[in-house]
């Protein structure tokens, strides 16, 4: 299955960042915390270098304590800091200010020295669809000016959001990348819901998530799905699931279609734990 997904919006979001940049003084990108490499979008990185920048690893409540904390001292560098967040419940969202203070000190002396007092920052949110970054923004401003929704591509035009923590925030629709350089990018950004399911083979998809649970997470699924064992064949596995949950159809086969839609669903509402699709 070769997985693209980039509607005509999300190449004028792009013009649109790297035409905005210069009204902003950092930058706020948000990654999907179980799938820290795969939700960076690396057009972000190359048009984004050149500023301060705040990593946010969303969703953290879904992944993998652990694995988490490997990919923030990862990334986090002179110019980059990284937080996990889950900006449903705010957890997180107390480090940012001061880590934006710390990352524009240089900056601010320099207004304070010419005797500006009340400092407003600045912050361009990035990240791809259905990251959070409206969730992200509603939490911070207290309100709901940013539509949220739970399918990609439900911001589309860029806005302006005051909070009351002398931040201000430029929101950007969620952009993906023309070419994605490997196809499990493609199913990662697929197995969270940032690429549309309509265009997806959920069958395929669903399988490709049993072959990478079953190295990583196996004993989750064998609890999830009451599986005496777990084999090496992701069809399997996949069949067994669908005869543990009923999901038959005339004949004795398998409904592959509710099996595929219910490991999906259930993978993206945390039913088989907290789990993280990639590692440093």
């Amino acid at each position: 299955m070769n997985i693209v997904w980039f509607p005509g919006h999300m190449a004028k979001t792009r013009r649109e960042i790297k035409e905005n940049l210069k009204l902003v003084d950092a930058v706020i990108e948000m990654r999907d915390a179980r799938i820290v490499k795969s939700s960076a979008n690396p057009e972000i990185e190359t048009i984004c270098k050149d500023k301060p920048r705040i990593i946010l690893l969303n969703k953290c409540d879904l992944s993998e304590v652990k694995v988490t904390n490997l990919w923030v001292n990862k990334l986090s560098n002179e110019t980059t800091r990284v937080i996990p967040v889950n900006s449903l419940n705010g957890d997180g969202l107390k480090r940012i200010k001061p880590l934006l203070e710390e990352l524009l000190k240089e900056k601010h002396d320099r207004y304070r020295l010419k005797g500006v007092v009340n400092i407003t920052i600045r912050v361009m949110v990035v990240g791809i669809p259905n990251v959070g970054k409206s969730s992200f923004i509603n939490r911070l401003a207290k309100n709901n000016i940013a539509k949220t929704g739970d399918r990609p591509g439900v911001t589309k035009n860029k806005q302006w959001i005051k909070t009351s923590i002398g931040i201000e925030l430029m929101d950007t629709p969620g952009v993906l990348w023309p070419k994605f350089e490997d196809q499990e990018t493609g199913f990662n950004l697929a197995f969270t819901g940032a690429i549309k399911d309509e265009i997806m083979d959920t069958e395929e998809l669903a399988l490709k998530l049993i072959e990478k649970l079953q190295v990583y997470y196996p004993e989750s699924l064998k609890e999830r799905y009451k599986l005496a064992t777990i084999s090496e064949d992701p069809q399997e596995n996949f069949d067994n699931i669908g005869r543990k949950r009923g999901a038959m159809i005339a004949g004795g086969g398998i409904d592959s279609d509710r099996v595929a839609t219910l490991l999906l669903d259930e993978f993206r509402g945390a039913k088989l734990g907290q789990i993280s699709l990639e590692r440093p």
